[in-house]
């Protein structure tokens, strides 16, 4: 391991999205605890300044990344990203890791930093800075334990494979003045939406399962941004029953504070049914994406996924969560 004396600022690289951040945190969480002094910066897609702040135990502050060509999560622009290297030349990091991928693309980037030493992922036969901190990216495995790994390379010992998700108390009023009339445990989450078309299962498989929570006695409560209202909407019109609509209503923070007071979770997206592992809430995931064993939380008791690429049975679906319910069902009465 690098001497914690002379590691005092330390640059995160992970321009991705919030599933993909939760993942990192067991590493995040595992680097902070051995450079306790060092602040750690950031380097993201301009939403993850809300990450940062809601993660301030860890992080002290936050880059906005202007993009590269051939990163898809953003496109470059030429003059911001000029003006974002001599931010970070002035910052002067002592160590910059990337945590982004395999390094295809990243790499030569990271090395434009310019830190006293860098580390991170590559691919064999692609650029390897130099240095001894680098890792082949382990193509296999479930996303947090890949970042385990790179905090082993460093020398880091590991502070245990647990997410997390703070809840504060402005996310708990968010939630109040939504008021949606729901009594913690008495519920089911359904959030239908992803940010690709390709991982979102038919809002009608989602609807027949809100009507099973609310035959078998919750409330169903449909959860989303304003961007995947449409879906909600289709969801709400396919049910029996009239479900509770949360989607629009609330932050991402209430969101969080209804997952964890929720009695489960039914999602197909990865951002949320991490929130769910953090925060321990039971969940039923169908993985649409091809890569259940990367993204799925690592408690399988808890959360069960189903990979519907591998099991297209839409009948198994609907068995695990009747269980479910049906079970608690007997437990509660």
């Amino acid at each position: 391991m690098l001497p914690p004396e002379e590691i005092k600022q330390i640059a995160i690289f992970r321009a991705l999205q919030l599933g993909d951040m939760l993942c990192t945190i067991p590493a995040i969480r595992a680097l902070k605890n051995a450079y306790p002094n060092a602040h750690l910066t950031l380097i993201g897609l301009p939403w993850a300044q809300s990450f940062v702040e809601r993660f301030s135990h860890y992080f002290t502050s936050f880059l906005w990344f202007p993009g590269y060509p051939g990163l898809p999560e953003q496109s470059l622009n030429p003059y911001a990203f000029n003006v974002f290297l001599d931010v970070i030349h002035n910052a002067k990091f002592d160590l910059a890791l990337q945590m982004q991928g395999n390094g295809t693309i990243v790499n030569p980037i990271v090395a434009l930093f310019q830190a006293k030493y860098t580390g991170g992922f590559y691919k064999r036969d692609n650029y390897l800075p130099k240095g001894d901190l680098y890792l082949e990216y382990p193509n296999y495995g479930p996303e947090i334990d890949r970042h385990l790994m790179l905090m082993k390379k460093l020398g880091v010992e590991p502070a245990g494979k647990e997410l997390e998700f703070p809840i504060s108390e402005a996310d708990v009023t968010d939630l109040n003045l939504a008021d949606l009339q729901v009594e913690p445990g008495k519920y089911v989450c359904i959030h239908p939406g992803s940010r690709g078309i390709s991982r979102q299962w038919s809002p009608a498989y989602f609807a027949k399962l809100a009507d099973l929570a609310v035959e078998a006695g919750y409330k169903a409560v449909i959860t989303g941004t304003k961007s995947e209202l449409d879906i909600v909407e289709k969801v709400k019109s396919a049910m029996k029953y009239e479900p509770v609509i949360a989607a629009g209503k609330t932050s991402l923070g209430a969101i969080a504070v209804l997952i964890r007071d929720a009695h489960a979770l039914i999602s197909n997206c990865t951002g949320v049914s991490h929130i769910a592992a953090a925060l321990q809430t039971k969940s039923i995931i169908i993985s649409l994406h091809g890569e259940a064993e990367r993204w799925s939380p690592l408690n399988s008791e808890l959360h069960r996924t189903i990979d519907r690429t591998k099991t297209p049975d839409i009948d198994l679906v609907y068995r695990v969560t009747e269980n479910l319910l049906k079970k608690e069902k007997l437990q509660t009465e």
